[in-house]
């Protein structure tokens, strides 16, 4: 039903953090599937996707949306962790057919209320949940997932996600 796309430049250890917090949507039948593009790694990054049975594919966005066998698609950031509960938020926007989303920030993942005060916002990627035709309409060229989720307008889904520091 989902196919997740992550990718990597040299995140062995973010990557294999990010895999082990998508095994029970795997065994649930959530996630169909894992493919994680790969930007040049020099690590370890493709046996740590081989060995957990993604699909590694040597090529940006575009090359991985393609690959994907899934209506919807998942785009994490290597290192992030899905909180409990984000499968059943997700399976039922996706039920309700409600086009792009994200998830909402761990408290621990969130900045500092004085900088989001007093400071410009980083840009940091919350992941996306998007419809596979939608994505590939935006994806033209080596844009990265952050950059496709600055592209659409989504909406907010009560399922947390941690990201890395």
């Amino acid at each position: 039903m989902l196919s997740v796309v992550i990718q990597t430049h040299n995140d062995e250890d973010s990557l294999a953090r990010t895999l082990a917090s998508l095994v029970s949507a795997s065994v649930e039948g959530v996630v169909r599937e894992v493919i994680v593009c790969d930007g040049g790694s020099t690590d370890r990054t493709h046996l740590v996707a081989d060995h957990t049975g993604c699909q590694f594919i040597a090529g940006g966005l575009s090359a991985g949306i393609g690959k994907a066998r899934s209506d919807w698609l998942l785009f994490l950031k290597p290192g992030t962790r899905l909180a409990d509960g984000w499968m059943a938020e997700v399976v039922d926007h996706i039920a309700r057919g409600r086009g792009p989303a994200r998830f909402t920030r761990s408290r621990g993942s969130r900045p500092p209320i004085l900088s989001r005060l007093f400071f410009l916002p980083r840009s940091r990627f919350d992941g996306l949940v998007i419809e596979k035709a939608r994505a590939q309409a935006l994806a033209r060229g080596n844009e990265d997932a952050a950059w496709l989720a600055r592209k659409v307008s989504a909406r907010r889904l009560a399922g947390e996600i941690h990201l890395p520091a």
